[in-house]
């Protein structure tokens, strides 16, 4: 995963991130871990649904919390949002698991430049 410093943020892509299965339900515990330090408590995540196995409304994470989880399919493909308690709000460009190593590095790279700040949904 690579964000964009929170100084910075602004743009519509707050960062990028390459999970390592098609499983979100598996995914999501480190990512939310992480994305928590930034957000606070973390209740919902609204994920496309085409990168993703067939995901239940709702998953518990470790310490007993409950995150909902919306499928919606975005006119950006692959485009995650990351909602705080708080009505705080990450965005992040998905780069899809079966995505080879050196291409998912360049668009983990690309997707913090200060021209991915500021590009907004086709």
């Amino acid at each position: 995963m690579r964000l964009t410093p929170k100084a910075e943020r602004g743009g519509y892509i707050d960062g990028a991130w390459w999970p390592r299965s098609g499983e979100l339900t598996t995914e999501l515990p480190d990512l939310l871990a992480v994305l928590s330090v930034r957000l606070g408590p973390i209740w919902r995540v609204v994920y496309d649904p085409a990168g993703w196995t067939d995901t239940p409304r709702q998953t518990t994470l470790d310490d007993g919390h409950t995150v909902r989880l919306d499928p919606y399919p975005f006119e950006l493909w692959n485009t995650m949002y990351v909602c705080g308690r708080e009505s705080e709000l990450i965005v992040l460009q998905v780069i899809p698991s079966s995505t080879d190593d050196h291409t998912a590095h360049t668009a983990l790279m690309a997707a913090v430049t200060p021209e991915s700040a500021t590009r907004t949904p086709r």
